[in-house]
């Protein structure tokens, strides 16, 4: 096969290529729980944590708050072969290696459901009793100096429907634009990052949180997945379609840019 060929572009030809480029602001990422969790939230909001409440306002909350994540990325690790060759080292790819973690930025509401949707989540993961001293029935049992917890199996914890949705303002405009959406496999959080306050200045409070998961596919260019969800397990929707038709005024119903004059933030509810 020749190599490439130099020849000129007429400026009609690098506009219809080259002019249409994707932007980093549209995107739309879903966490739905896993089977047991919305259940452990609710026994979490009897025992007195009033945040322990899940419901699809949560959900739409929490997906609209996501201000920052990164598409996915993974790597082959190869194995060097230096004796078949003189002189030569060959490298041949042997696993797939995906990365360990993926993070999420979330702006904080004022009544930090999101703070509590994922410290909830963490909390189920490690299976934190939620049984009252019996001595003292309003004390935590987390306060005990002998508080000890069982972790649940991983099964129980980790998620298929967690998601990542990128697409361009005109989605609906052109029939060519297609989103682009990761599934993570076997996802469940790892870690919530500490979250600095200060007597500065105001800014807004931002969470991040880190997801451990197996691997990602990616959808095909209808953007759909197979549905593959057992019995009893949390269901999320098959299309994306619908989840981008809701993200169109994403941005406009976001907090507006640092710095910007008038930054509110999204929740017009307060409802749970």
């Amino acid at each position: 096969m020749a190599g490439p060929t130099v020849k000129p572009y007429s400026m009609s030809e690098i506009k219809s290529k080259l002019l249409q480029p994707a932007m980093t602001s549209h995107f739309l990422c879903e966490f739905f729980p896993p089977r047991g969790l919305p259940q452990f939230l609710q026994q979490r909001t009897l025992a007195g944590f009033e945040g322990g409440q899940y419901s699809n306002n949560t959900q739409e909350l929490i997906q609209l708050s996501c201000c920052e994540a990164s598409l996915p990325g993974s790597s082959l690790a190869t194995n060097d072969i230096n004796n078949d060759y003189t002189g030569v080292t060959e490298r041949h790819a042997y696993r797939r290696m995906y990365d360990d973690r993926a993070d999420f930025t979330f702006y904080v509401d004022s009544n930090y459901y999101v703070i509590d949707y994922f410290e909830n989540w963490m909390s189920y993961v490690v299976g934190e009793n939620l049984i009252s001293n019996q001595s003292d029935p309003n004390r935590e049992p987390q306060t005990d100096r002998n508080y000890n917890y069982r972790i649940n199996f991983p099964d129980d914890y980790k998620t298929d429907d967690l998601y990542i949705t990128k697409f361009e303002r005109h989605y609906n405009k052109e029939e060519k634009a297609r989103p682009l959406t990761y599934k993570f496999i076997n996802a469940y959080p790892i870690s919530v990052a500490s979250m600095p306050v200060s007597y500065d200045s105001s800014q807004l409070l931002k969470c991040t949180v880190s997801f451990n998961y197996s691997r990602y596919v990616i959808s095909k260019s209808s953007g759909q997945f197979a549905d593959t969800t057992e019995p009893g397990q949390s269901t999320s929707p098959n299309s994306v379609a619908e989840q981008i038709r809701r993200a169109q005024n994403l941005n406009k119903n976001r907090i507006n840019r640092p710095g910007e004059a008038g930054a509110t933030l999204p929740f017009a509810s307060n409802e749970a």
